[in-house]
């Protein structure tokens, strides 16, 4: 038994209580299905973003044997990069308070220093590699909110579970009992009020 002195005004209040904490309930399950929602769509962002990886990445391993073949590890080595500077280029979002992202590499249109031993190999080699860099970077910005939706999911859930496990039941009860004690001093009145008659 609860350790309230039970009254009328605090029953209401505890009544108060519970509708805005079943609310806040209702909200925060809400938003659980909005971020599985968006995770969901994340997910399959990402898997698309693999599957093009794979593919890129299996063709800039061809284009390095290639170069590899004509040059050789250390001709390739002191062969130019690509043009700098280049940058990533950030797009911030936000969902239900989330700060996701997304992200892309950029590049000017510098030139590139003149290599002493050009190929087509090393060129080739040069381009896929830049491209995968850029995919990388898409895939970064995937990962990063898909990170950031899943804390934010297990937070929720963590709060949700505490309502409807911890916490409304325990109102419930102290309500409960509220409600009896009142009940019983009521009786106790009615009694006392008919010996006095």
């Amino acid at each position: 038994m609860n350790d309230l002195t039970p009254t009328h005004s605090l029953l209401i209040a505890l009544g108060d209580e519970r509708r805005t904490m079943r609310e806040g309930y209702a909200f925060l399950d809400e938003k659980c299905l909005l971020l599985a929602g968006e995770m969901l769509r994340e997910v399959r962002r990402h898997q698309d973003l693999m599957q093009r990886y794979a593919i890129l990445e299996k063709s800039a391993r061809t284009a390095l044997r290639g170069a590899l073949a004509r040059h050789g590890l250390n001709g390739l080595q002191v062969f130019p990069a690509a043009a700098a500077p280049r940058g990533v280029e950030v797009k911030p979002r936000a969902l239900l308070g989330v700060a996701l992202l997304s992200a892309r590499w950029t590049a000017t249109a510098a030139s590139q220093p003149p290599a002493v031993n050009p190929s087509p190999e090393a060129h080739a080699c040069r381009a896929e590699y830049s491209r995968l860099t850029a995919l990388l970077v898409e895939i970064a910005g995937v990962s990063t909110s898909l990170a950031r939706l899943y804390a934010e999911y297990r937070r929720t859930v963590r709060r949700v579970r505490a309502l409807q496990d911890v916490l409304l039941p325990e109102l419930d009860q102290d309500i409960a009992d509220i409600d009896t004690r009142l009940e019983d001093l009521e009786r106790e009145d009615a009694v006392a009020s008919r010996r006095h008659v």
